[in-house]
């Protein structure tokens, strides 16, 4: 079986590996609690803008410039 870069680099820093692709060229499909980490949060670089990525305490997810 073929593993992607990302699962690798993802179960190195999270300790946890992401689900496999939902397909041939398809989106990667990544765990939110092996995205988020313990803290429930993450930081996303995009074109030059930070965009923050958190769990609610009601468990939903917002994106947010």
């Amino acid at each position: 079986m073929h593993t992607d870069p990302a699962d690798v680099r993802i179960e190195a820093e999270t300790g946890q590996r992401s689900q496999q692709r939902t397909g041939p060229g398809g989106p990667a499909s990544l765990d939110s609690h092996a995205l988020l980490g313990a803290a429930g949060e993450v930081l996303i670089a995009h074109c030059g803008e930070t965009y923050r990525l958190r769990r609610t305490r009601q468990n939903k997810l917002i994106l947010t410039k």
